[in-house]
């Protein structure tokens, strides 16, 4: 923590000669992150089966991105990815950590530097509430990476009713502040009230408040009163995962009630993002118009819904169609809280402000890049998505990095296993190249007829392998 003082204190002794007259004030950050909620499951998004009525006043308030992404398909490394501002691939983070409260690696490496441990330094109070996922060891529980307060599931998911039937990890008791709590109510209800509680208590001082939700993740477990508003749902399955919707959007509901009842709405800069896509399969969820599902960097594994509002500072029903990304959230909220981006890494993330209030709407990114757990790496730039095909079944991991799968050496083209000496060859003869503008669902490849546009956006990808190679962890 000492370390992280000695280059964010400076940022902001100077904030205040750094910023111009027109800057906005600084703000309270309410961030709201879903667990597995499909592109296609909003109204604000043009999609009506299921109500969700809060999360569409967020849009309607504020600006919907119709090409948000996430960078990773996976719940945990997407979180990693959020808190640090940084490609998970830079700090070995790409897999879901196991259930490991005795691993002292198994989960977001102390080496790096939170959200929440910058917002400190400019004089936020720091609140999490719900899904945390980066770590099960009392080392990185969220007190320890900065946040003052603290109540939610420490695991990867968790039963919604007391007494419902789950794994060892969905049965732990809650925690809060590190001391456990048993769950007497319905998950989605309990962490809505807890966070509306932290809204209120802190009215009045800065704060930023991170509620990540385990909904609609499985398990599929769901009210009465849930079902009842989505009871015109044929399919059972996707039935109760619309129900877990219901119960999210009420649990926004409350947060963004309880702000405006305490006065707070004006200065409270509200962000809406899902973890990743929907888990077609498994909940019946739904990306429609994208291909592919939660676990793959196709469409529907990494477009996500993604919105954000500030009344009377942010345009309201607006739309931005640049690409930007969750790691963007990092600079953007740094940058109003008055801070700098620490000077000893890199930040992969980019500042929205521009984008979002349409001062400088040229998109924040030259390109964005997508690697998934299996045999595919993506990039994105402008209108065009590139994919290649790579052989990783027999990467090695290190034992140092038990979340990677990057424990690999790259010697041109050729990844080598270290262990049996085997060379890897990427599958370079089945390139994909969609233009997503026009084809959201990834059914037109396009690679033979636009080998320049292919050859640029292979580039993207090769450049930022070189120097992951030459820099795995990202110093500067």
């Amino acid at each position: 923590m000492q370390r992280i003082l000695q280059f964010f204190l400076p940022c902001l002794l100077c904030a205040a000669g750094a910023t111009g007259a027109a800057e906005p004030q600084k703000p309270n950050i309410l961030l709201f992150y879903a667990d597995d909620l499909g592109y296609g499951e909003l109204g604000c998004y043009g999609f009506q089966e299921v109500p969700t009525p809060h999360i569409d006043s967020i849009a309607a308030n504020g600006i919907r991105f119709t090409g948000g992404y996430v960078s990773a398909p996976l719940c945990s490394p997407s979180r990693a990815g959020l808190m640090t501002g940084r490609y998970q691939q830079r700090f070995g983070h790409e897999n879901n950590p196991a259930w490991l409260p005795d691993s002292t690696v198994a989960g977001l490496p102390l080496s790096q530097t939170t959200l929440p441990q910058a917002m400190k330094t400019a004089g936020y109070v720091t609140g999490c509430v719900g899904k945390w996922h980066l770590g099960a060891h009392p080392q990185f529980h969220p007190n320890r990476r900065g946040f003052d307060e603290y109540f939610g599931l420490l695991g990867g998911g968790h039963i919604y009713l007391p007494g419902a039937a789950g794994g060892v990890e969905y049965n732990i008791p809650m925690n809060r502040n590190g001391q456990d709590e048993p769950l007497t109510e319905y998950l989605t209800d309990v962490l809505g009230r807890e966070a509306s509680a932290f809204v209120k208590r802190h009215a009045g001082e800065p704060w930023f408040l991170y509620l990540a939700f385990n909904a609609p993740h499985t398990p599929l477990q769901v009210t009465d009163k849930q079902l009842d508003r989505v009871k015109h749902i044929s399919d059972e399955t996707r039935r109760n995962y619309g129900g877990l919707v219901v119960g999210l959007d009420d649990a926004v509901g409350e947060v963004l009630t309880t702000l405006g009842e305490s006065g707070q709405e004006a200065n409270t800069l509200v962000w809406f993002f899902s973890d990743n896509g929907g888990p077609v399969s498994v909940s019946h969820s739904d990306n429609t118009p994208l291909r592919g599902a939660k676990g793959n960097v196709f469409e529907g594994g990494i477009r996500v819904p993604f919105l954000v509002s500030w009344p009377g500072r942010l345009p309201a029903g607006a739309t931005v169609d640049a690409p930007a990304m969750n790691i963007d959230l990092f600079p953007t909220v740094l940058r109003l809280a008055g801070l700098e981006l620490p000077d000893d890494r890199i930040v992969d993330g980019r500042d929205l402000w521009g984008v979002m209030s349409g001062e400088q709407p040229a998109p924040p990114h030259e390109a964005l890049l997508f690697f998934d757990d299996k045999v595919i790496d993506g990039a994105r730039s402008g209108q065009w998505k590139y994919y290649r095909y790579v052989d990783r079944y027999y990467w090695p991991v290190p034992l140092d990095k038990p979340n990677s799968l990057a424990g690999r050496r790259l010697e041109g083209y050729t990844y080598k296993d270290e262990r049996t000496g085997r060379e890897l060859r990427l599958y370079a003869d089945h390139p994909m190249l969609y233009d997503v503008a026009l084809d959201p669902g990834e059914a037109y490849n396009l690679a033979a007829r636009q080998p320049e546009v292919s050859a640029r956006m292979l580039g993207y990808i090769e450049r930022w392998e070189q120097d992951w190679i030459k820099n795995p962890r990202g110093w500067k």
